[in-house]
């Protein structure tokens, strides 16, 4: 503190982003070489027509340059403690450096200001962020890769780093792909150059590989060109069909990627072979706008729980009266179900009914405890005994898709996921037959089919969730004192 003044304002500028320098090689196209820039108009880029609203609100980011760079002085003091345990000291180390981003966007609802005379915006925003996953360095002569810093809490808020905020409906895909557009410039000229940077007080160079796992279904289908969720085509990652995926519940395989969808964008824009409407949208599986941004095809945990959790609910009431034995229920009598079945809920397991299904509320109702309470008012023993194998299954299953490590947290049932994702998917269409004839919902169809190929490629579906930046539109409402 009793330090003359000037030193103290260059130590407060090394402490904001963007004051390190760093140059990319090759330079990045149309990205200026400026070092030194802060928060930036998101809209920097587009110029203004004269009868645009004022959008001068309406987004504030870093340059997506400038924010790794500082992710990564961030880190520097583990990066530089990585290589000092692989041995890899100082001098020999200063290419060869890769590191793995996750990014991240969500809409969040209702984010109005609750008192203060700020400027009329639409009151909802969407959030862009990214995650340094982990950094690897190949020594010159070595044949494998070694990762010097690995991030432990993927899913934390803390390691999640806002890169844009914007005032946009995520549903307004113009607004939004004009905003995120300079970003996926910025993005798309990364990848072909590589970084030259200091760190622990020599140059070395990183190279980034982009995954943009952090998205709902929702953002996916909007970011890829694909029709919304409640399309025929019921998968982000392979092209079956709702009736399809209902009848072979298990065996599917990840085919869909950005690059082919572009394609089937192209075929669907010019219909090279003269077809119908319909089958058109059949030979290019429901890809019917030009993928925007780069996604990779995975499965997001935190909503795939939240989805299945939903889906319970649903089976639960269901079987509360008994619909397999008389089809169509009146309205009314559904009503009352849903009513002894909260109420049971509130009394045994005091969970309070909720609006729209979230992530605390499905996390209590997918236990065993919450299968026993809701057994006592199952009339028939076979039926409470069927919903207990279900229910057994699902938890045998998610650890698997929500550990950041499943190979290392729940080797056993990562083994056993093949098989009880078959058995589930038995119950389903045997005992189950009622709900899930010719239909299925997205997230369900995924669970079954898709989480071991998944995760044999990425090793793991947790570490890649958008939690982290779920949890930092908590923060986000607090910083704008909407105690929400």
């Amino acid at each position: 503190i009793f330090q003359p003044l000037h030193t103290l304002r260059n130590a407060e500028k090394e402490l904001l982003p963007g004051y390190h320098p760093f140059e990319w090689q090759p330079a990045l196209r149309n990205v200026s070489p400026a070092c030194q820039v802060g928060i930036i108009d998101g809209l920097s880029g587009w110029t203004a027509s004269v009868d645009d609203s004022p959008a001068d609100t309406i987004s504030r980011r870093f340059r997506y340059d400038v924010a790794l760079v500082s992710a990564l002085k961030d880190l520097e003091e583990d990066i530089v403690e990585g290589l000092r345990e692989h041995g890899l000291e100082d001098s020999s180390c200063t290419s060869g450096f890769t590191v793995t981003i996750k990014e991240s966007c969500d809409g969040m609802g209702d984010v109005s200001e609750k008192h203060g005379g700020g400027p009329a915006i639409p009151e909802k925003a969407v959030r862009f962020s990214i995650t340094v996953m982990s950094v690897s360095v190949l020594a010159e002569g070595e044949e494998e890769a070694v990762t010097v810093f690995r991030e432990q809490k993927p899913n934390s808020e803390m390691s999640c780093k806002p890169l844009c905020l914007m005032f946009v409906d995520e549903s307004d895909h113009e607004t939004l792909t004009a905003i995120l557009g300079p970003v996926v410039a910025e993005r798309n000229a990364m990848k072909n150059s590589r970084l030259i940077l200091a760190m622990g007080g020599l140059p070395r160079s990183f190279r980034f590989h982009f995954r943009g796992t952090g998205y709902d279904e929702k953002m996916v289908r909007e970011m890829e060109g694909l029709e919304a969720s409640g399309s025929t085509y019921v998968c982000t990652l392979c092209d079956a069909t709702r009736a399809e995926a209902s009848k072979n519940m298990v065996l599917h395989s990840v085919t869909r990627s950005h690059d082919e969808n572009l394609d089937r964008y192209e075929l669907w824009r010019t219909n090279p072979y003269s077809e119908s409407a319909d089958e058109l949208r059949d030979r290019v599986k429901g890809v019917s706008a030009k993928p925007f941004m780069e996604t990779q095809p995975t499965l997001d945990a935190l909503h795939c729980d939240i989805g299945n959790a939903t889906e319970f609910y649903k089976i639960f009431q269901d079987e509360i009266g008994e619909v397999h034995c008389r089809p169509n229920p009146s309205r009314e009598e559904r009503r009352s179900w849903r009513a002894a079945l909260d109420k049971q809920l509130r009394k045994k397991m005091k969970l309070k009914p909720v609006m729209r299904m979230n992530g605390n509320f499905a996390r209590r109702l997918m236990t065993a405890e919450a299968v026993e309470v809701v057994c006592e008012l199952v009339p028939s023993q076979q039926r409470s005994e069927a919903l207990r194998e279900l229910m057994n299954l699902y938890i045998q299953m998610k650890p698997v898709w929500r550990a950041t490590c499943p190979a290392k947290e729940c080797p056993d049932q990562l083994c056993r996921y093949s098989f009880n994702s078959q058995r589930f998917a038995d119950l389903l269409s045997s005992t189950f037959k009622y709900r899930y004839d010719g239909k299925i919902t997205n997230y369900l169809h995924k669970t079954l089919a898709h989480v071991p190929e998944i995760i044999e490629r990425d090793g793991s579906i947790g570490a890649w969730a958008s939690e982290g930046n779920e949890s930092g539109n908590k923060l986000f409402r607090r910083f704008r004192k909407m105690n929400a």
